[in-house]
């Protein structure tokens, strides 16, 4: 086994003890007989009986719109695992008894692995101390302080519980700042109406926001000339499915900075994963704000916004508020995760070992000599591309079968506890897949 895969590539600074987990730590995970689920028995309760209870009682059959079954597999695959019991490293037991390799890592917000026992124990310590309280928690400066020492663009933060309200607040604070009301946007934000055509969205609201297509320069610059003197901010998921041209990026800096425009990053996927500071830090483009989640907390729910402190202090002229935003349960996830960046360089295991996954799923398909599927999108968030959906359907329940769950769509994500054993797993129950779909078209 890759020691370096298990706990990344220690930095220059750090000492021995400080790049590695103690035995200690390891030995605290639980073993198969401790901490388990209190769920009945799989005969009592089968797969289809799960996701006939879920949608009896939860819209959709799941609260999280991807993990519902036609996402998670597409049509006609409802007879696949939808309910999880455990969750431990990158491994996830099923309520039938399936024990899963998951290359989705709770779509991208666990970088770690899943009941990381450091973390875990760290969570544990602080809610034993309560989660809130009439006061804020002084955890909440600590981290955010720490953020403000990481990030580029950080020198004022905010937390909140999700990406989409982080982004919903950048963009709040961007219109009181600028008092302007337009924003040009490009990327997945969210459910929220600033940024949604769904059904319920006013059209008075849909009419200020402007989706522009990725890395399209010319159309970048018809949006924000067409906004005119109403421009309030360019908002942008900076990595969609790859890295954008670096004409893009600087192509939005500079209009925001013309235009007396805001400049915002979608950070939510990229941050604590491209680079600790997020794809800003990788790209050395900074923006004027930019929302954080996911694998800041390693699937705890907290989300930040974040920016320079004049545009921050806007958001004391509107009102951007949640009770439980600084909830101490996920800013001491939070704190352990940056706990684990200062001991080791998670972020350049992450990109190495996306590296390998894909590569190991890649040697399946060339050796399958299945056509049509392809591997794309960059190391630590990769996902494969079927020409054909009922291709890529079979695959995912092929794969289910030899004990992987791959995503369906973008993207699969690479976490420190994909270590040897589940590369190898990953590759054996992609190649039985692929071999299996092309033994059939033979037929």
């Amino acid at each position: 086994m890759v020691f370096s895969r298990l706990f990344g590539k220690p930095k220059a600074s750090a000492t021995d003890a400080e790049a590695t987990v103690s035995e200690e730590a390891v030995s605290d995970e639980p073993g198969p007989d401790e901490g388990g689920s209190d769920e009945a028995p799989a005969e009592e309760h089968p797969v289809e009986a799960w996701s006939t209870r879920a949608r009896a009682v939860l819209v959709g059959g799941a609260s999280t719109a991807s993990k519902r079954p036609d996402k998670l597999y597409g049509a006609d695959t409802e007879d696949l695992p939808t309910h999880f019991v455990r969750a431990s490293g990158c491994r996830v037991e099923t309520v039938d008894g399936m024990e899963l390799v998951d290359c989705t890592m709770a779509l991208g917000s666990v970088a770690l692995g899943y009941a990381e026992p450091q973390l875990t124990r760290a969570v544990i310590e602080t809610l034993a101390n309560g989660s809130v309280s009439g006061l804020s928690p002084a955890l909440e400066v600590e981290v955010a302080t720490s953020l403000c020492g990481i990030i580029p663009c950080a020198e004022r933060v905010q937390f909140l519980k999700t990406g989409a309200d982080a982004m919903s607040a950048a963009v709040r604070i961007a219109r009181t700042y600028t008092a302007r009301e337009t924003v040009v946007g490009c990327g997945y934000f969210g459910w929220h109406d600033w940024s949604s055509d769904a059904k319920g969205v006013p059209e008075a609201v849909r009419r200020k926001f402007v989706r522009v297509p990725f890395d399209d320069v010319a159309a970048l610059e018809r949006a924000v000339a067409d906004a005119s003197g109403d421009l309030a901010a360019v908002a942008i998921e900076p990595v969609i499915e790859r890295l954008p041209s670096k004409e893009w990026i600087e192509r939005a800096r500079k209009l925001c900075d013309d235009k007396g425009a805001v400049l915002i990053f979608d950070e939510v996927k990229t941050g604590f994963r491209l680079a600790l500071g997020g794809y800003q830090q990788y790209a050395e483009i900074t923006p004027d704000l930019a929302a954080f989640g996911k694998a800041m907390a390693n699937g705890y729910p907290l989300a930040a916004v974040c920016g320079n402190a004049a545009l921050m202090d806007a958001a004391e002229k509107t009102w951007i508020s949640a009770t439980l935003a600084s909830e101490t349960g996920a800013l001491a996830a939070a704190a352990a995760v940056l706990a684990w960046h200062e001991r080791v360089d998670v972020c350049a295991t992450l990109w190495s070992t996306g590296k390998e996954m894909r590569g190991a799923v890649a040697a399946a398909i060339d050796a399958s000599g299945i056509a049509g599927v392809t591997v794309e999108g960059i190391d630590p968030m990769w996902f494969l591309r079927f020409g054909d959906v009922h291709v890529e359907q079979a695959f995912l329940r092929t794969a289910l079968e030899n004990g992987v769950l791959f995503k369906r769509g973008a993207y699969n994500f690479a976490a420190m506890a994909h270590d040897e054993n589940a590369l190898r797993e990953i590759e054996a129950g992609a190649s039985a897949a692929f071999v299996a779909l092309q033994e059939r078209a033979e037929r």
